[in-house]
């Protein structure tokens, strides 16, 4: 199947896939905020070489199968070869093999769980090297060594829970207790599970509960009286915008391991978070993946701008190796893998619902998606 560079004129056509409905529209409505809010300021600035950047936006209702489907709608009928888009593992993964088979990108922000990569894709959100191993020595460090593992029933909690296990038991630690429940799972479901938490006396809850029923997690365990001092629950997707969602009180001395917060204190991040709440309101704090989202829309404008193309084939020649200043500081798209480099950051929130950043490191960390490099030792 032939498909033309975008012309020599017109708009630049890219596609969007991030749910506004379903179980997980509560982070996606916040990646597509963020997609929108980059695109604006580029064509503001004049658009790319001159040519505007025209989103083509589709809500896949937080449905792998329904992803898959507007991928390929996106490509053979609205004839774009770049779609910004996918939150869960399950979505990416199916969207995967359309852009393989049609040759076009898959621009992914959203931590994942590694031991992954496609030419066909740019991997902005953390791999497990980004924040499972930093996240899994601080715990047990500053916490103990009793994990307790819960999560949503799909692809990326199982895996990034067998990347943790490994770390835990190959660093003197005990998984005291494993479960999953289906996404959209409701308050009540998780009654049994803090009741075991309690009753193993685990150390840490170790969460990758995604979408609406993080909130009934951490609402749970307040109903409970557990002490997040003593017991927190330890997450790497649980964000701003959940935290909104479930109470900041509900949320307060919790921690999250990411690449980026919006407390940030840089002059970049102030820039960004107050476009970001002047366009969607005071109330709509960014988060992890809004800012993923938001900064690899600037890395493919600063690689179109260099080629004058959207071609897949031309563009992954030259991603590789841009450098930008994002909100969460200086990243860059690796030469192996297609994955960015970012920060790995800690933080615990406040009673404000605002992460207090403990612990990070001096500079972006290359992704080790295989794991290969660090090894499984924490010391």
């Amino acid at each position: 199947m032939a498909f033309s560079h975008s012309g020599e004129s017109g708009p630049w056509r890219v596609g969007v896939l991030f749910s506004r409905t379903g179980c997980t529209a509560v982070i996606e409505r916040t990646q597509l905020y963020a997609t929108l809010l980059a695109i604006e300021e580029i064509n503001s600035a004049g658009g790319i070489n001159q040519r505007q950047l025209v989103p083509i936006i589709y809500d896949p209702r937080s449905d792998p199968a329904l992803f898959a489907r507007l991928a390929k709608r996106l490509i053979i009928e609205d004839r774009v070869r770049n779609i910004f888009g996918c939150y869960t593992s399950s979505s990416r993964k199916a969207v995967v093999p359309v852009v393989e088979r049609l040759n076009a990108l898959l621009w992914y922000p959203t931590p994942y769980e590694g031991f992954e990569f496609s030419p066909n894709v740019i991997y902005t959100g953390p791999a497990p090297n980004q924040n499972s191993v930093p996240l899994c020595r601080f715990l047990m460090r500053d916490f103990g060594r009793r994990f307790f593992l819960v999560g949503s029933d799909y692809v990326y909690p199982r895996e990034s829970n067998r990347v943790m296990r490994e770390l835990v038991l190959k660093n003197g630690g005990t998984v005291v207790g494993e479960t999953y429940l289906p996404l959209g799972a409701l308050h009540r479901e998780f009654v049994p599970i803090v009741r075991d938490i309690k009753r193993l006396g685990a150390d840490v809850i170790f969460s990758t509960v995604v979408g609406d029923s993080t909130i009934a997690l951490y609402q749970t365990y307040a109903d409970a009286g557990l002490d997040p001092k003593v017991t927190p629950i330890a997450s790497l997707t649980t964000s701003e915008a959940e935290v909104r969602a479930m109470g900041c009180d509900v949320g307060e001395g919790h921690i999250t391991a990411a690449p980026y917060f919006e407390s940030l204190n840089s002059p970049t991040n102030a820039s960004f978070v107050e476009k970001y709440r002047r366009r969607f309101g005071d109330d709509e704090p960014p988060n992890m993946c809004a800012e993923a989202a938001y900064f690899q829309v600037l890395v493919f404008a600063r690689a179109v701008e260099q080629i004058n193309s959207a071609d897949p084939d031309l563009l992954r020649l030259v991603v590789a190796g841009i450098e930008l200043e994002a909100p969460q500081g200086r990243v860059a798209i690796s030469h192996e893998y297609n994955h960015a480099s970012v920060w790995t950051r800690i933080g615990r929130l406040n009673r404000e619902g605002r992460f207090e950043i403990v612990e990070g490191s001096a500079g972006p960390v290359d992704a080790d998606p295989y794991l290969i490099g660090c090894g499984r030792a924490l010391t």
